[in-house]
């Protein structure tokens, strides 16, 4: 059986302009084998978020192909990649996306619920206690602060035990202090649980915590590096 999780095999994706045509990410390969770290890194407008998209099936390449999971992504319609995504993926955004009419408690018990955990109180309590914030299950998420809330959607995140992580910009919202935090959660899970984890970051010290970072230049890839 294959030890990868994630090979993207020359992605490309280009959307039709007024005058000619954009090319938002151009010819992109890589394997990610399971448990490991990926960081993609570039400017603003490089392609790093189209690229997480395409990855995660969120989005459909122009050219060339993702294999999630053993599951060839373009073979797929929108349903496909959606169960897809249930089975095996998570998310983290910048943007935390909490439900604002779910407490903490309720926004991890979701996604259990959503997959029939009877355990689902029980594995959102520990989950959220993992995360420090055992004394916050009952609070909304406008009362709490950014920190807490990307610290209830990490535990949402990991609330199905995911194969992989896809985490957009994790850390762009918080203050200095709370985002080592959050990263050292990250890498926490991604070591007690196996789970692999692909991270777009402009964070020089969350990507340097992954063991391997792509960097991309006006959609190429412009290196492919491993870290020890």
């Amino acid at each position: 059986m294959s030890s990868s999780i994630l090979i993207a095999r020359n992605l490309s994706k280009v959307v039709p302009g007024t005058e000619s045509d954009l090319t938002i990410l151009d010819d992109v390969s890589f394997t990610l084998e399971k448990g490991a770290s990926l960081a993609i890194v570039g400017s603003s407008g490089s392609g790093k978020s189209t690229l997480l998209g395409l990855l995660a099936g969120l989005d459909i390449a122009t050219r060339g192909e993702v294999e999630l999971a053993g599951q060839n992504l373009g073979t797929l319609d929108e349903d496909g990649r959606a169960r897809v995504r249930a089975q095996h993926v998570g998310f983290v955004f910048q943007s935390f996306q909490l439900l604002e009419s779910l407490n903490a408690l309720e926004n991890v018990m979701l996604p259990l619920e959503l997959h029939g955990r009877d355990d689902a109180r029980a594995r959102a309590t520990e989950l959220l206690e993992r995360v420090g914030l055992g004394h916050r299950l009952k609070h909304y998420p406008r009362l709490l602060s950014g920190g807490e809330q990307q610290r209830v959607a990490i535990a949402r995140a990991f609330a199905a035990e995911p194969d992989i992580l896809f985490a957009d910009e994790p850390t762009g919202n918080l203050d200095t202090q709370t985002g080592q935090h959050v990263t050292d959660l990250l890498f926490a899970m991604n070591l007690e649980r196996g789970t692999t984890l692909v991270l777009v970051t402009h964070d020089g010290r969350l990507a340097a915590r992954c063991k391997q970072s792509i960097q991309l230049e006006t959609g190429r890839m412009v290196e492919l590096g491993t870290h020890e």
